[in-house]
């Protein structure tokens, strides 16, 4: 991991979300998304997708949630075994050891892999958004 990376874990150390909490699980996915290996137009037809189902609910730029039925969908269409241990894999190489918030809010979602692949989802899909 780089510099990058730790100086944004000291970052949501210090944020004062809770180590359960959503934002924090999603921002930990988000940084080591690059890690799991997902073909680039696998990904952007299933965020494409998932992008229909959060807009036929309403606005697509509000706040999404873990249970948000568009990251249940890219998560479903994603999900593969590599992929899911590709994600705790690179989890467990975040260089949180000494930061009590981040390093258990890893262990949240290294002890719930339903989580755990949710929260890269919701991940995933945050990027797409952000990106229009």
């Amino acid at each position: 991991m780089t510099a990058e990376t730790r100086a944004k874990l000291e970052e949501l150390e210090r944020s004062g979300l809770e180590p359960r909490s959503g934002e924090l699980l999603v921002v930990l996915c988000w940084l080591v998304r690059e890690a799991v290996d997902i073909d680039e137009s696998d990904l952007k037809a299933a965020r494409r997708r998932a992008m229909f189902v959060l807009a036929a609910g309403g606005d697509p730029h509000r706040d999404l949630e873990l249970d948000s039925v568009a990251a249940e969908r890219l998560a479903a269409e994603l999900d593969t075994p590599e992929r899911r241990q590709a994600l705790a894999a690179a989890l467990d190489d975040l260089p949180a050891h000494d930061l009590p918030v981040a390093s258990a809010a890893i262990e949240a979602l290294r002890s719930d892999p339903e989580l755990a692949w949710r929260s890269f989802a919701l991940a995933l899909l945050a990027d797409e958004i952000a990106d229009e």
